[in-house]
């Protein structure tokens, strides 16, 4: 048994860093924990705060090939966020110029949820707490 206790980052790999960090940090709001840049890898490492325990690590590399993603591949389909409200998280990604698509309800749990895709076209879900 390995004792796992919860989940504790994701990390995504970028086509375009200056794209992507202003997209998380200032249309999904999440905080800068640190930056650096590795010179030997011609890479940057954004480390970024997700609720209290939970981060995501935005990496750039030189030339990335791009992610396989629709249809369906296997492998990582999507990573998911709670929020409150799910209507005004909505509303926010609107004012931002980022449409989701039409908010379903979780036939199995009936909470309303919805996806949209970061700059990569990686999938987004929102997955209301409430």
């Amino acid at each position: 048994m390995l004792n796992l206790k919860s989940a504790h980052h994701v990390a995504i790999i970028c086509s375009d860093y200056s794209v992507s960090k202003k997209f998380y940090t200032e249309v999904l709001g999440l905080q800068i924990i640190s930056e650096v840049f590795r010179e030997e890898r011609q890479s940057y490492k954004l480390d970024l705060k997700v609720g209290n325990d939970f981060q995501i690590e935005l990496f750039s590399f030189p030339a990335p090939p791009a992610r396989v993603s629709r249809p369906e591949a296997c492998g990582l389909r999507h990573i998911a966020f709670k929020c409150d409200d799910i209507d005004a998280a909505v509303t926010g990604l609107l004012k931002h110029g980022i449409e989701a698509e039409p908010v379903r309800t979780d036939e199995i749990t009936g909470k309303r949820f919805t996806f949209f895709s970061d700059p990569d076209q990686l999938p987004i879900e929102l997955y209301e707490s409430q």
